[in-house]
């Protein structure tokens, strides 16, 4: 069982800056990707920043220059950081690793809440 616990989330004014954190704990043997998501209210959850196993990076392209995603395999962590943030960045962010075989592991979320 692979368990991941996000942190860092909290309120900011727009123009200001946050870092997430996924911290990854349990069996995982081979992955595919690892990435964040976040899911505003009312809206689908969408992919933001994600690194695969070769370390390709892939950002949407509404946070392209403003996020940065890095993870450090000794602390078997993942992060993004953001910058600039802008009101429509508020939602509820998530922790994602996919697995060689396919199965998605899912954190909890954060909220990360951006004021004008």
């Amino acid at each position: 069982q692979v368990q991941l616990v996000e942190s860092g989330g909290g309120l900011v004014q727009a123009g200001g800056s946050l870092r997430l954190s996924c911290a990854a704990s349990g069996s995982i043997f081979s992955i595919n990707s690892m990435g964040w998501y976040r899911q505003a209210p009312g809206k689908q959850r969408d992919l933001v920043a994600s690194i695969t196993s070769g370390g390709r990076l892939n950002y949407a392209d509404s946070v392209k220059g403003r996020f940065t995603i890095s993870r450090d395999n000794a602390k078997n962590t993942m992060y993004l950081q953001m910058n600039s943030l802008k009101p429509e960045d508020t939602a509820v962010y998530y922790c994602n690793i996919y697995s060689a075989i396919g199965t998605p592991y899912w954190g909890q979320g954060t909220q990360v809440t951006v004021s004008s």
